[in-house]
């Protein structure tokens, strides 16, 4: 805290005081981590196995049965009974705390999918037999590095054109101004939908086509701040000075623009995260089978005899968004300098 300037101290300060925003950005960090390691906490192959005075690593390499004493040159099944006794008479493993991956089916539960939760599943499985805990592991993990990857690129690109329109003006901002109100007004969701119906939609086919739709969130924030300062006495004297554009909005103008730009970062994240939600829900989200937070609901709305799932998907969202949404309004009273503590 040392390093920090006594502007920033005091934007800590304010930050900390918003309890509720502060412990709720450490319970976010936590869950980010666990979720970046989610093979460690949910998979269906031992982390590490000492079997014949050898350690192997299934969870990094690719082992066949033949490798365990088996008939077969195929990849070893480490859900097969008979594999796991051959490591327990030979060795030992180590084995995640949730022994199922985001695509494995629990063939040994006796009860018909989508079974209640248990002790082999603990929040139950869903409706393909995969162990609910795990799947909203993997989900929350894809949501969390597409919001988060959504917010930068769109961020960047939304800060760059507000930027030019707000310190050139002119044409450069009328002729900005019109393309946004036409852009903006182009039905996202429809184009969405008609586009899945040609091409395979992609983790990165909708990062692609939510960034093309998205980055006008901070257009307008910036834009504002940029024809605010570019007639300060400060700035003209740059530019009678020589020295370039670039450096002028860099140096001079942009940190004036990031106070508000950052207040308004975990909820463009909030959103991004509903977005994808969203399409995974309608069907025309990641890929299926992949495990997203959106089907999970989806499931739960198809089987509303089993309400665990949508439970489960309800509040895994609503943990998820109500943190960020806190941690939002922290960072909000962080950089207002009216609140005085």
């Amino acid at each position: 805290m040392s390093r920090l300037s006594p502007v920033n101290q005091a934007r800590w300060a304010r930050f900390r005081h918003n309890r509720r925003g502060y412990w709720s950005l450490w319970i976010f960090a936590i869950l980010f981590v666990l979720c970046l390691g989610a093979e460690l906490l949910a998979n269906d192959k031992p982390l590490l196995v000492h079997y014949h005075d050898r350690i192997w690593f299934p969870l990094l390499v690719d082992y066949n049965e033949t490798d365990f004493g088996g008939q077969l040159a195929t990849p070893a099944d480490y859900q097969d009974p008979w594999l796991q006794s051959r490591i327990a008479q030979q060795g030992w493993a180590i084995w995640a705390p949730i022994r199922f991956g985001d695509g494995t089916i629990n063939f040994a539960t006796t009860a018909p999918f989508p079974s209640p939760p248990s002790a082999q599943n603990w929040l139950g499985t869903d409706a393909n037999g995969g162990d609910v805990l795990a799947r909203i592991l993997y989900g929350t993990r894809i949501s969390l590095l597409f919001g988060l990857m959504l917010t930068l690129i769109s961020s960047v690109i939304g800060i760059v054109v507000g930027a030019s329109q707000g310190y050139y003006g002119g044409r450069v901002d009328l002729w900005g101004q019109r393309f946004i109100e036409v852009w903006s007004g182009m039905p996202t969701l429809f184009l969405i939908i008609l586009l899945s119906s040609v091409i395979q939609p992609g983790f990165w086919w909708l990062l692609a086509i939510t960034v093309a739709f998205g980055w006008m969130q901070l257009v307008g924030v910036v834009r504002a701040e940029f024809l605010r300062t570019r007639n300060f006495d400060y700035i003209r004297a740059a530019q009678a000075l020589g020295v370039s554009d670039g450096k002028i909005m860099s140096r001079h103008m942009l940190p004036n623009a990031m106070v508000a730009t950052l207040t308004y970062l975990p909820f463009i994240l909030c959103g991004s995260i509903t977005t994808l939600t969203s399409l995974d829900f309608l069907g025309f989200g990641l890929p299926m089978g992949s495990p997203s937070l959106g089907e999970l609901l989806l499931q739960g709305k198809n089987n509303l005899q089993a309400p665990w799932l949508g439970m489960a998907a309800f509040f895994s969202l609503a943990i998820l968004l109500s943190l960020l949404i806190f941690i939002g309004e922290a960072v909000r009273d962080a950089f207002d300098p009216s609140k005085v503590y």
